[in-house]
C-alpha cells in the first residue's frame, strides 16, 4: 500500500486475508464431519461484513510509528476483525437480536436449521452461536500469532491482548448488570467505553504501535486520540440504531429499547424528563411482558421531544474534535496523520 490512504483498497485487502483464513478453517471443520457444515458456513459469513475500521486502526498505529507497509502486519491487523465478529455473535445472542447487516443473526439462522426430534431448536441454536463466538475469538488469537511477524514483535502485544479480552467481557457484563437500572449518563459512557470503544479504536491502534516498537509518548498520544473517538463511534451506533434507516443499518430499529439497554440516549432522556414522563419510561421499558412496538415508538418520540439525540450529536462532535486535535499535537508521518484524520470522520460521521 502506498502512502495514499485508499479505504476501499484496504478493505479489499483485509477481506482477502479473512476469506482465505476462514475458508481454510471451515475446511478443517468439515474434515471432522460433514454435519458441521452450518458452523463452517457461519464462520465464513459472520466475518464477511464490515468497514474494517479495526484493522485499519491497527495498520495505521503501525505506520504512525514509522514502519512500512507489511503483509504480515495486515494479517495481525485482520485479527481485530475476528475479535469484532466474536463480540457481535455474543452480543446478538445476549440481546436476542434478530438482524445484523439485514440478515438473520447467528443464533436465529441456526434456529432455522432442521434439528433432531426431541431437541429444542432455540436451545440448540443458542448453544451453536455461543460456540461460534468462542471459536472466532480463538481464531483471532491464532491469526495474530501466525501472522508472520517476528516472535519478538508479537510478544510486545501480549499484555494488550489480555487487557482487550478482559475489558470486552467487563463492558458486556456491565451492560447486563445495569440493564433495567436507573438510567445514568456516566454509567452508560463507562459501558460503551469498555464494551465497544476501546476494542474498536484505541486497542487496535495501540496493538499496531506496540508491534512497531513505538515509544511510550506516541502510544499515550494514540490513546488520547482513540478513546474519545471510540466513544463517538458507539454513540453514533446507538443513534443509528434508534433513529437511522433500517434499510441502511440492517438492524431491527427498536432493539435497544426492547432490551432496555443502558444507552446514553436513554440516560439523557431520563435526565431531561419530568416525573410524568419518567413514569411513561418506566411503564414502557419495565412493564409486564415484552414491550410492544407502539409503546417503544412513544419512547423514541419522547427522546426526540426532549432533545436527547441532539445532545448525543454534540457529544459525538466534541469527541471527534478532541481526537483530531490530538493528532495535530503528535509528530506523525504525513500519511498516518491524513489516514487517522479521515478514519476519525469515517468512524463517527456515518449513516450505517
Amino acid at each position: 500500500m502506498s502512502d495514499t490512504w485508499a479505504p476501499e483498497a484496504f478493505k479489499t485487502r483485509t477481506d482477502a486475508v479473512l476469506a482465505g483464513f476462514l475458508d481454510d478453517e471451515a475446511a478443517e471443520l468439515l474434515a471432522v464431519d460433514d454435519a458441521l457444515d452450518p458452523l463452517a458456513e457461519a464462520l465464513r459469513t459472520t466475518a464477511r461484513h464490515g468497514k474494517r475500521l479495526r484493522a485499519a486502526f491497527c495498520y495505521w498505529g503501525w505506520r504512525a510509528a514509522g514502519q512500512p507497509d507489511s503483509d504480515a502486519l495486515m494479517r495481525a491487523a485482520a485479527a481485530m476483525e475476528l475479535v469484532h465478529a466474536a463480540a457481535v455473535v455474543h452480543d446478538d445472542l445476549i440481546d436476542d437480536s434478530p438482524l445484523r447487516h439485514g440478515r438473520p443473526t447467528a443464533h436465529h439462522a441456526f434456529a432455522a436449521l432442521p434439528h433432531p426430534r426431541g431437541r429444542r431448536p432455540r436451545q440448540a441454536a443458542r448453544a451453536l452461536a455461543l460456540l461460534l463466538g468462542d471459536h472466532l475469538m480463538a481464531l483471532a488469537g491464532r491469526l495474530y500469532a501466525e501472522s508472520g511477524l517476528p516472535a519478538a514483535y508479537l510478544s510486545r502485544g501480549r499484555p494488550l491482548w489480555a487487557a482487550l479480552a478482559r475489558e470486552l467481557v467487563a463492558g458486556e457484563a456491565l451492560e447486563i448488570l445495569h440493564t433495567g437500572g436507573l438510567p445514568d449518563t456516566g454509567t452508560s459512557l463507562k459501558v460503551i467505553r469498555y464494551k465497544t470503544a476501546k476494542y474498536t479504536v484505541e486497542q487496535p491502534l495501540l496493538l499496531g504501535a506496540l508491534l512497531a516498537g513505538a515509544p511510550a509518548a506516541l502510544r499515550e498520544g494514540l490513546s488520547r486520540y482513540g478513546l474519545p473517538l471510540g466513544e463517538a463511534f458507539q454513540l453514533r451506533d446507538d443513534l443509528l440504531g434508534l433513529f437511522g434507516d433500517p434499510a441502511r443499518t440492517g438492524k431491527a430499529p427498536l432493539d435497544d429499547l426492547r432490551t432496555a439497554r443502558p444507552t446514553v440516549l436513554l440516560a439523557e432522556t431520563w435526565r431531561a424528563a419530568d416525573p410524568a414522563r419518567r413514569e411513561l419510561l418506566r411503564r414502557a421499558l419495565a412493564g409486564d411482558g415484552p414491550p410492544d412496538d407502539a409503546r417503544l415508538c412513544e419512547v423514541r418520540a419522547l427522546m426526540a421531544e426532549l432533545g436527547a439525540p441532539a445532545r448525543v450529536e454534540r457529544m459525538i462532535a466534541g469527541r471527534v474534535e478532541e481526537a483530531v486535535r490530538t493528532l495535530d499535537e503528535l509528530d506523525l508521518p504525513g500519511a498516518a496523520h491524513r489516514a487517522l484524520t479521515d478514519l476519525a470522520h469515517r468512524a463517527a460521521v456515518r449513516h450505517h
